[in-house]
């Protein structure tokens, strides 16, 4: 039986899910046995649509077609927090099993304090997040660096420190993350200064990082953060869905590592993006903000806001909408809503169609306020 706190290697039992499937394909194959076994009533599953660019979600209840949501995206960045509870009222009338990344993770938790998700209806496969890319950027990003056109690329990962692609005719090409983020390419800056890279909260934690041995490529590591999470294993084990055989004490330490080294790496990034803020930052995000046309992309897309969305327009409707520039009270409002929960998604900044920096800023806010806080409050809940 597994337990709480267990780390194991675990795979996939079905070829197809192992062929769909990454690392062994043990989170599609748990995700169809928690819809097969009627743990839940459907999967919100992740999936590509017209290219690796096109991020897009559908709620799955044939078991069947679980494995549409196979494989990484790295290119799309969808947050479904949002999509949770925009598109499924939150969980709170069916049952439901999702894969989610860090930022998705701490948006549930945002939401559940706000009483806007039934956290008692999820299953929540965390899966170890490096980073994503937004799609104009990975564009670019590929036609320049990587001299290859986008349109051709078929998948792609991140491994080892390399952003890979991979073309339609099978031909690899990979470049590292630091050589192309030095020269201004690469991940999200969010993403660059998350320092939530494994999802603990949520019912498990599973990732490549830490699978050695005979096992190498051919695994998935999940680290086991809660009862219903074991539950799951066991059972989906039991069943025969999923085999499972405890970690490497190697891949344990490995695993470890390759966490420290994000962690510090989030923590540069932090330190370069914030020091140039450090002395003017309300100056700074005054003359920013100047050129919002007030679209509310910023508040609609943003989980936090959600419960606020409405009042947020109604405090601001002393300027029109599209007026340049706007009152700052805008987002002096916007900054003052979220200063004590931004989870640093990057949702706000990637759909500005002015390009303001705002995650950056509420970030910053937020990380100023956590700094002052939170040693006499003690430990966060989780590293945004």
């Amino acid at each position: 039986m597994v337990a709480k706190g267990d780390m194991i290697y675990a795979w996939a039992s079905d070829a197809a899910c192992l062929e769909k499937g990454e690392c062994g394909g043990a989170v599609t194959a748990l995700l169809k046995y928690a819809l097969d076994s009627r743990m839940v009533d459907g999967v919100l599953a992740v999936k590509k649509g017209a290219d690796i660019y096109d991020a897009s979600v559908e709620i799955v209840t044939d078991p069947a077609d679980v494995e549409k949501g196979a494989g990484s995206l790295h290119c799309g960045t969808l947050l479904l927090s949002k999509i949770l509870t925009k598109y499924a009222e939150g969980a709170n009338n069916k049952k439901l099993a999702l894969p989610v990344k860090g930022c998705d993770m701490m948006g549930l938790l945002e939401l559940a304090r706000r009483n806007q998700v039934n956290l008692d209806n999820l299953v929540l496969i965390g899966l170890n997040c490096g980073g994503s890319i937004a799609p104009v950027s990975a564009r670019k990003m590929i036609k320049e660096k990587f001299n290859l056109d986008p349109s051709d690329v078929v998948k792609e990962e991140i491994d080892k420190g390399q952003f890979i692609v991979i073309t339609k005719d099978g031909a690899h090409k990979g470049i590292s993350i630091d050589e192309l983020e030095e020269e201004g390419y690469g991940r999200r800056s969010n993403c660059r200064r998350c320092q939530y890279k494994v999802p603990r909260q949520a019912d498990l934690a599973c990732g490549n990082w830490g699978v050695v041995g005979d096992k190498a490529g051919k695994a998935t590591f999940v680290e086991v953060c809660s009862e219903k999470g074991a539950d799951l294993v066991s059972k989906a084990e039991a069943a025969g869905a999923v085999a499972t055989s405890a970690a490497d004490p190697k891949g344990i330490a490995i695993r470890g590592k390759v966490e420290n080294a994000m962690l510090k790496l989030g923590e540069k990034w932090r330190q370069h993006d914030f020091a140039a803020l450090s002395e003017n930052l309300w100056d700074d995000i005054q003359k920013e903000t100047s050129r919002c046309i007030k679209c509310y992309s910023c508040i609609e897309s943003c989980p936090v806001c959600l419960p606020k969305e409405e009042e947020l327009k109604r405090a601001t409707t002393m300027v029109p909408t599209g007026q340049i520039p706007p009152n700052p009270m805008f987002h002096m409002r916007r900054l003052a809503h979220i200063s004590d929960s931004c989870i640093n998604c990057g949702q706000c900044e990637e759909l500005c169609p002015m390009d303001i920096p705002l995650a950056l800023y509420s970030h910053a806010v937020r990380a100023e306020a956590d700094a002052t806080y939170l040693p006499k409050l003690g430990d966060a809940p989780y590293k945004n």
